[in-house]
């Protein structure tokens, strides 16, 4: 056995070994009381539709790079286009994302189910401006997948009446099987479409745009609509106005912008930083394989995530979380990659540095795994419920605008300069957690679960 199949073997047993272990322990998932069998109706229904939605989504992130280069497009251009994936992400997505608590939630997550079908059927084109529209679709999609769901999920959550609490199992569930499950699913199935039955590199992108709408028809009938308690009251700017002053008026609101932004850039500056970190020479590495083993790392820490929450306050165990992600990434300062080759240039195999890199990077994948359901747990608390859609897409304006310099500029430093800029990056993230950690233990949650309607 190969130290794919080992990693990937191994981390499979860790993530259903946690499970047993919710089991036997609970977690966080509620066990008694009069809203039980209500609150896991509708925890289910979110996580099966957030399921499709994340399915949808990493369907196509296997094959994007491959297509526009079976369109016959160059590095350059092809770093262009995903330049402008982000670049609208972080204008068209904040505006359109922010829309979510004025003209509604479920309308949002259906806005995100079309936009993504169009962006998807822009992939049969190979004009390049055409896939350009293509790209700035991708991104509003991205802004909507990432605030509008959970904005809805936590809106319809305390209408019924469910304890604040369990919002934790619902996280971890979602995270467990929209960014674990899934994405490996996805991978297994693009892969098929392609290599299997030969369908060409647009084909994933098809299965994505049927799981989107399939994904849609559920919304459609089994959600409601929430708002944004203050969607009656102000305009679009003066929703931004409230948006920032409810941002900078709480400093747990600020810590928690400051931290997502630091982590979610280096999460997507690491998307395009591993495969070149693993192969520095341009060998021929099993890419699909190594993604397999970070999405099943990241199953681990999503299985863990509700373990944690039960025993730890979120803002208690996060530092070490950030802390553990700024040494993974880092491990590129401390080895340079490099593979062995026999007289023919055949690879022989990765080199025991590159098995420590490697390694690294499923520890990473297993932070980020932790990362999402906390996260969201920590935003569920402390982040105004009337303005939360608008407030997260505030939050992910940094981080777009920084991923944008990366892909623009990460011809010209050394690879371990941009993994020594994503750590140093988490370790400020990881300062953040022991502030906010400090302001916790004498500042009472007042601003999310809508206790107090953001007074």
């Amino acid at each position: 056995m190969d130290i794919y199949w080992g990693v990937f073997t191994l981390a499979c047993l860790a993530a259903a070994g946690l499970l047993f272990m919710q089991q036997g322990s609970g977690g966080v998932s509620p066990s008694a009381g009069p809203n039980v069998g209500a609150y896991k109706l509708h925890m289910a229904i979110y996580v099966i539709i957030y399921s499709l939605m994340m399915l949808g989504d990493w369907l196509q992130g296997p094959y994007v790079f491959a297509l526009y280069q079976y369109y016959g497009y160059e590095v350059k251009d092809i770093g262009r286009l995903f330049i402008a994936g982000f670049g609208s992400s972080m204008v068209f997505g904040t505006i359109v994302g922010s829309l979510a608590d004025k003209h509604g939630r479920k309308k949002a997550s259906l806005l995100y189910v079309v936009s993504y079908v169009l962006s998807c059927a822009t992939k049969h084109s190979p004009d390049y401006w055409v896939l350009i529209v293509g790209r700035i679709l991708g991104g509003i999609s991205t802004s909507l997948l990432f605030s509008a769901f959970e904005s809805w999920v936590v809106g319809d959550h305390l209408s019924r009446g469910f304890d604040p609490k369990w919002l934790g199992d619902t996280f971890s569930k979602a995270v467990f099987s929209g960014n674990g499950l899934m994405a490996i699913l996805a991978g297994l199935v693009a892969n098929t479409l392609v290599n299997t039955f030969r369908m060409g590199p647009v084909a994933p992108f098809d299965a994505s745009a049927v799981v989107l709408l399939v994904g849609g028809v559920g919304i459609a009938l089994l959600w409601t609509e929430n708002y944004g308690e203050s969607r009656h009251q102000t305009t679009l700017g003066n929703q931004f106005k409230m948006a920032f002053a409810a941002i900078l008026s709480d400093t747990r609101v600020v810590l928690l912008g400051v931290m997502q932004s630091l982590f979610e850039a280096s999460m997507y500056s690491f998307v395009f930083l591993w495969t070149p970190a693993l192969s520095p020479n341009g060998e021929n590495i099993p890419h699909g394989m190594i993604f397999s083993c970070f999405m099943a790392s990241s199953m681990v820490g999503s299985a863990l995530s509700p373990l944690l929450m039960k025993r730890y306050k979120v803002e208690a165990y996060m530092k070490y979380v950030f802390a553990l992600s700024a040494i993974s990434l880092g491990v590129p300062f401390l080895y340079h990659l490099h593979r062995t080759q026999d007289k023919s240039g055949a690879n022989q195999g990765i080199t025991y540095e590159g098995k420590v890199q490697l390694l690294a990077f499923c520890v990473f994948e297993l932070m980020v795994g932790i990362f999402w359901p906390s996260m969201m747990t920590m935003r569920a608390s402390y982040v105004p419920e009337e303005l939360r859609s608008t407030i997260i897409n505030c939050f992910r304006i940094p981080l777009n605008l920084f991923v944008c310099v990366i892909l623009y500029n990460v011809h010209l430093f050394p690879l371990s300069v941009m993994f020594g800029l994503c750590a140093g990056f988490l370790a400020i993230a990881a300062l953040c957690q022991m502030r906010m950690e400090r302001i916790v233990v004498v500042m009472p949650i007042t601003k999310g679960l809508g206790m107090s309607n953001g007074a």
